[in-house]
């Protein structure tokens, strides 16, 4: 027999479930639903609410705000929604009660009877509907923990699948920790020993593994975010719901320990809902014509401006207030310290699709005071719209493509390209001098997630995406890649030191880059996907991080993590201010060359370029000379009594290849040989 629960009216605030020692508050926005029900659930079988509270409009509701108060209410109590009203879906309106909906500020849901189809086919999906949770004040002991601050200047950013990084069996890692927070705590040694100070993590809110075209494959890469306030269940060890969330904090808390500092790579620019024939699962079912942009003269389309069917009504006060209080949730309550925004261009535009120049919620974002010491990265373009070096605010930093863009290129020999390079290598004054930001806010990367890894870029002119069931089709096809002579792996020796020289230029021109450099999981030991650059769907071995690589590639690797504590150590690279072109009494000058001194060549068929960084106050000299050509070339140096120092060479294999300038070879003459396809940097002493 049900035991009889009075509940009491309740209040508009806070959203979402609120527990209280008697009790818990339930509010949800919506302005247009007619009716609302509250659904609790037990937590052994959930096929059908044990409870179902019907909100009355007079008593339980303050404007928008559907609210109401259930006494006796404990954590880890299931719960859902349904919401009543108008489905006229010319006018907007998807409201269907037949729909058990996820609260939007769920912490924390039960998926383990999830069926995606459920909800897109007509009827009662109860049985295979996300619940979600209550959780209460956890009174979690952080031990101490404080935000780390890095500035951008002193970081290097990881770009990283959280699943991925341990789930191969290689990983060391025990079974049943492997791809959860737990078994990224295990591996921490090898990202500190790395010289990483900031893992970016891919999608770690709930998103829906089963949002993919093709039902054999799931959503690997996590773009396709659920509930925005919960950690995603399966990158957990347990299966408790408050484990998950304190499984998450000792994953931070022991990052924290080692100066390594958290971004989460966050997914406000759509959710899993997709299109007219996608899923009623939340935002859709509670007030679709608030939290979505819809096309005004076909109110039943959603403008798609990311590619995946909808795009967020991110301007919405509503909207924008739920954005500001995830961000300052995982802040305030999960200690991260920083968030990389997926498409952040569709933040910039109004309820009409509409660029804005001032958009409310990235301003609230970058002046919110709980916000204030994170690091907000935006991607700032979105399937329409390229504003990289135009994004708005003083406080954001950009992923850079037109970096990746132009080094590709250039590494690669296309022809052009010297002066867009040199510029790259400057933090792209041309892009970002009108803004107020630092050279650092230039987030520079060769590769990331979306895309070929950096050993695919020298291993295949085209992309190989069978495996993802949609016939070649998906990804992209400017790649900017060559395979170095022959589609992808080889036997051939000599193919095979070609590429492995071009993934160290690569690496190289990152790290002696004014800006924050970014390295994806895996590029350190030539991480491959076998050509697919669009791996989203591909949960597998194609993916993850191979352990066994890391003894395979032990130069390599050795190579990167002398590579990162040379950028780490170097003052060039740690400054605020833009390198310039005046005395080196001013600042750091950076003096372009090309094969000859002062004389860079800018021309159309250029393949070099050479760069002096002087600064009288750190006394010494460092010297870049890039050749993109297939043949060794002579480049002139600076001459005086003070001897030049071969500190990095690509051409080397080995330790020789990076060295402290006491251990370097010295380089005598006006001039000096790069071999073909190499890059070559001298260090040298003021006081020698």
């Amino acid at each position: 027999m049900k035991k009889t629960i009075r509940p009491k009216a309740g209040r508009s605030y806070p959203l979402g479930a609120t527990l209280y020692p008697e009790g818990a508050n339930f509010c949800l926005f919506s302005k247009n639903a007619t009716a609302v029900e509250l659904l609790l659930f037990n937590t052994d079988g959930h096929d059908y609410p044990e409870h179902a509270f019907h909100l009355d409009p007079k008593t339980n509701k303050t404007f928008y705000y559907w609210h109401i108060f259930i006494p006796g209410i404990q954590q880890g109590q299931l719960y859902g929604w349904r919401v009543h009203g108008p489905f006229v879906p010319e006018e907007g309106y998807r409201f269907d009660p037949h729909k058990v909906l996820i609260d939007p500020y769920a912490r924390a849901v039960a998926m383990e009877a999830y069926d995606r189809s459920a909800a897109i086919q007509p009827g009662d999906n109860c049985a295979r509907a996300i619940k979600s949770i209550v959780v209460g004040p956890n009174h979690y002991d952080w031990e101490g923990d404080r935000p780390i601050k890095h500035p951008f200047a002193k970081s290097i950013i990881y770009e990283m699948h959280l699943g991925g990084f341990t789930k191969h069996p290689s990983s060391g890692v025990r079974e049943e920790w492997r791809g959860t927070y737990r078994g990224l705590i295990e591996k921490i040694p090898y990202l500190k020993e790395l010289g990483i100070t900031a893992v970016e993590l891919m999608p770690v809110q709930q998103f829906d593994p089963y949002d993919v075209p093709n039902e054999q494959l799931v959503n690997y890469w996590g773009y396709s975010p659920i509930a925005f306030f919960a950690p995603h269940h399966a990158y957990a060890s347990t299966a408790d719901p408050i484990g998950r969330i304190n499984e998450f904090r000792d994953m931070v808390k022991a990052l924290h320990r080692a100066g390594i500092e958290v971004i989460l790579d966050v997914v406000f620019n759509h959710t899993a809902e997709g299109d007219d024939k996608g899923p009623t699962l939340s935002l859709k079912g509670i007030e679709n014509r608030a939290y979505y942009l819809l096309e005004k003269e076909h109110f039943h389309r959603y403008y798609n401006f990311t590619g995946t069917g909808n795009s967020l009504n991110a301007n919405h006060s509503v909207v924008r207030r739920m954005i500001l209080d995830c961000l300052k949730y995982w802040v305030s309550e999960m200690h991260v310290d920083g968030f990389r925004f997926d498409l952040a261009s569709v933040l910039a535009r109004d309820e009409n699709g509409k660029p804005i120049d001032n958009p409310p919620v990235l301003w609230s974002i970058e002046s919110d005071p709980v916000l204030a010491s994170t690091k907000i990265i935006a991607e700032a373009w979105d399937v329409h719209q390229y504003q990289v070096g135009s994004f708005i605010g003083d406080k954001w930093a950009e992923w850079n493509g037109q970096y990746r863009d132009d080094i590709r290129r250039f590494m690669k020999g296309d022809e052009g390209l010297a002066e867009k390079a040199a510029r790259r290598l400057c933090a792209s004054p041309d892009l970002f001098h009108t803004l107020m930001r630092d050279p650092n806010r230039s987030i520079n990367f060769v590769d990331c997630h979306d895309g070929f890894t950096l050993n695919d870029l020298v291993s295949y002119n085209d992309k190989h995406n069978h495996a993802n069931g949609e016939d070649n089709r998906d990804g992209t096809d400017t790649n900017f890649s060559w395979n170095c002579g022959t589609e992808g792996p080889v036997d051939n020796p000599e193919i095979e030191q070609l590429r492995i020289r071009q993934i160290k230029n690569f690496l190289v021109l990152l790290m002696v880059s004014q800006g924050t450099p970014m390295l994806q999981m895996g590029d350190e030991i030539r991480r491959s996907q076998q050509g697919n650059n669009n791996a989203y769907c591909q949960d597998d071995e194609l993916s993850w991080f191979n352990w066994n690589q890391v003894q395979e590639n032990t130069e390599l690797l050795e190579f990167v993590k002398r590579l990162i504590r040379f950028n780490l150590s170097e003052k060039f690279f740690q400054e605020e201010a833009y390198w310039n072109a005046s005395s080196p009494a001013n600042g750091t000058s950076c003096t372009f060359h090309g094969t000859s001194l002062y004389h860079p060549d800018w021309g159309h068929y250029s393949h070099s370029l050479a760069y002096t960084l002087d600064n009288r106050e750190y006394g010494h000299q460092l010297h870049v000379m890039i050749n993109a050509y297939w043949e060794p070339l002579t480049f002139g140096l600076l001459g005086g009594k003070r001897k030049w120092k071969r500190i990095i060479d690509t051409y080397v294999a080995g330790k020789e290849a990076c060295l402290k300038a006491d251990d370097a070879p010295t380089a005598k003459g006006k001039a000096i040989e790069v071999q073909a396809r190499s890059v070559v940097i001298l260090y040298r002493k003021f006081d020698e």
